[in-house]
């Protein structure tokens, strides 16, 4: 149910969501070009919480096969509308999670996930999700809001008081220290941390990981 009521905030939000704007446009294109680089040619990528797709069309012309999902029906909807008018051989858009994907057995050299993992109810969950997606040696791009890097008022005042009127979804409250501990725990080595934005104060660290062996 609580996923139910996740997916129907972001139903209500999908068209004003697709039409907003990239606020840095530098830090968006500095991204894309990071996570071009850990791409290898022709390799199989999952994308997580793909909302409505702009990045995805942007990436799978890289990969062999692209599936971007997002627990939204009306993202996925506006999503694989852009893509019957602008198509992209490989490139996949499926309303899921990363646990249904990992149900599913479905495999990936590279799984992406922006503005993501602060959305999911159990982080170590979806970690261990994640991983299952992805062999030894796979790699995993994160980039998402830590709110426990930000002022103590957002994540244990503004956000409660925004998701009791219905303004905000659930939002999970972690450090980027605490987020790469999180990854090391679920069997990743944390690779690189960098930082994209271009102005103000930088609270959405570009995460690289690597998937090791299976325990």
């Amino acid at each position: 149910m609580e996923t139910a009521s996740d997916a129907r905030f972001w139903d209500r939000a999908a068209r004003k969501y697709a039409a907003s704007k990239v606020s840095d446009t530098a830090a968006y294109a500095r991204t894309l070009d990071r996570t071009a680089a850990v791409m290898p040619d022709g390799c199989r990528v999952v994308e997580l919480g793909c909302g409505t797709g702009t990045t995805a069309l942007a990436l799978a012309p890289r990969a062999a096969s692209y599936v971007a999902t997002d627990l939204s029906p009306e993202m996925i909807a506006i999503a694989r509308s852009k893509l019957e008018a602008d198509p992209v051989a490989g490139l996949e858009f499926r309303v899921a999670t990363a646990e249904d994907l990992a149900r599913d057995g479905v495999q990936a050299d590279v799984v992406l996930a922006f503005n993501y993992l602060h959305l999911v109810r159990d982080l170590p969950a979806a970690l261990l999700s994640i991983r299952a997606l992805l062999g030894a040696g796979g790699v995993f791009v994160s980039k998402t809001p830590c709110l426990g890097d930000m002022t103590p008022l957002i994540g244990s005042v503004l956000v409660p008081a925004l998701r009791a009127v219905g303004m905000a979804p659930y939002a999970g409250s972690f450090s980027a220290d605490g987020l790469c501990g999180a990854l090391r725990e679920a069997g990743f080595e944390v690779v690189a941390v960098e930082r994209h934005a271009s102005k103000g104060r930088d609270h959405r660290p570009f995460v690289v990981a690597r998937c090791g062996p299976a325990a």
